[in-house]
C-alpha cells in the first residue's frame, strides 16, 4: 500500500451520505491475492463478489481476471459472434473459447499482424483487452448469468476487478459494460461521473491513446494508459489523476502486478475494504465481502477520500 499510515475501522454503514445519485448506483469488487494458495479461488471467490452486487447492477456485468501468462507472448480477448475456427484461419495462434469471447494467445512478435488480420478480415470483431496475463469479458445479462456464461469460477489467477451496471441513464450494451482497457494489461471500474471527460479525451487521443466507446469510464482508463506509459507508477499515475479527473468516482484498477483503489475528494460512492495476510479485497458494500475466507479476522475499513491504496506482486 502507497501509504503505512492506518485507515480508520470500518463503521458498518453503507456510505457517510447514504445517497445514490441517479444512473450510478454500479457496484464494483476487486480481490488481490497475497497467498498463491488462494490462486485456484481466484475465480470463484470473485464470481461471488459479482453476484452479491446484483442489485446495484443487474443491467450488465464483466471482470478481468490475471491468470497464467507466457514470456514473450500475449493474449488477446476478442469479443464478437461465429468465433468458431477463427483461430485456423489467422494461423499461428492458440485459442480458447468463451460463450461471446475468444482469448487468443500468440507470440508477442505476432501480434500487429493478429490485429491488421482481424481488422482486415472480421471488423464486426472488437479486441477488448491484450496483455501477457490479463482476460477480460463482459456481456448484458445479470451478474450470476455472466460468470456463468464464462465459467468465472473455473479461472484462477493473482488478482481480479469486476463490475455490475445499472444502465438508468443509457443504454444497456456490451460496449457500456467495464471493466474497461485501454493499455497492455491494464483495466478499470469505476462507480460515478466525470465531467471533463470529453477534454480529457480531446487530449488523450493525439498521444495515441484509443478509444472504442463514449463512456466517460473508458476516458478515465485512458487517462492512466497515458500515465502509464509516460513511467508513472500505478499509484502515481492515481494520485495525478486527483488533479486532472474532474467529478466524481471511486475506481479499482488493476495492471499486470498491481492492484489499487481510489475515491474522490468528496467519496460520495461508497466503498469497503478488507486486507487480511492472505488477501485485499474491495466491495462497494461489505455484504461483497463476506464470502471470503477468514473475513471475520479481517482489518476492514473504509478507503479515505483522494487517498491511493496500492499493492504491487513482486
Amino acid at each position: 500500500m502507497i501509504d503505512d499510515a492506518a485507515p480508520p475501522p470500518y463503521d458498518g454503514g453503507r456510505d457517510r451520505h447514504d445517497q445514490e445519485t441517479p444512473g450510478f448506483m454500479c457496484g464494483i469488487v476487486g480481490l488481490f491475492l497475497k497467498d498463491k494458495a488462494l490462486e485456484p479461488q481466484l475465480g470463484a471467490l470473485l464470481a461471488g463478489m459479482l453476484e452479491v452486487m446484483t442489485d446495484r447492477g443487474p443491467d450488465s456485468a464483466g471482470f478481468a481476471v490475471y491468470g497464467a501468462g507466457a514470456p514473450g507472448h500475449v493474449k488477446l480477448t476478442v469479443r464478437g459472434a461465429d468465433l468458431d475456427g477463427l483461430a485456423e484461419a489467422i494461423g499461428g495462434v492458440k485459442a480458447t473459447v468463451r460463450d461471446s469471447h475468444l482469448v487468443l494467445s500468440l507470440p508477442a512478435a505476432e501480434e500487429d499482424r493478429v490485429r491488421g488480420w482481424l481488422a482486415l478480415e472480421r471488423p464486426d470483431l472488437v479486441v477488448i483487452g491484450a496483455g501477457q496475463r490479463i482476460e477480460l469479458y463482459k456481456e448484458v445479462g445479470l451478474p450470476a448469468d455472466v460468470a456463468t456464461r464464462f465459467n468465472l469460477a473455473g479461472m484462477s489467477g493473482t488478482h481480479g476487478i469486476g463490475h455490475t451496471r445499472m444502465a438508468t441513464e443509457s443504454a444497456v450494451t456490451t460496449d457500456g459494460a467495464h471493466p474497461f482497457s485501454t493499455g497492455p494489461d491494464q483495466c478499470l471500474v469505476h462507480n460515478g461521473s466525470l465531467s471533463n471527460h470529453r477534454s480529457l479525451r480531446r487530449m488523450l487521443e493525439p498521444q495515441g491513446i484509443a478509444f472504442a466507446t463514449d463512456n466517460d469510464s473508458e476516458v478515465a482508463a485512458g487517462y492512466l494508459s497515458w500515465k502509464l506509459r509516460e513511467g508513472a507508477s500505478l499509484a502515481k499515475a492515481l494520485e495525478d489523476s486527483l488533479d486532472d479527473l474532474d467529478g466524481f468516482f471511486t475506481f479499482v484498477v488493476g495492471t499486470e502486478s498491481g492492484f489499487a483503489v481510489l475515491r474522490d475528494p468528496i467519496s460520495c460512492k461508497p466503498a469497503v475494504m478488507a486486507e487480511t495476510d492472505r488477501y485485499v479485497a474491495f466491495g462497494s458494500e461489505y455484504r461483497a465481502l463476506v464470502g471470503l475466507p477468514g473475513i471475520e479476522h479481517a482489518r476492514v475499513f473504509e478507503p479515505e477520500p483522494a487517498r491511493v491504496y496500492a499493492w504491487e506482486h513482486g
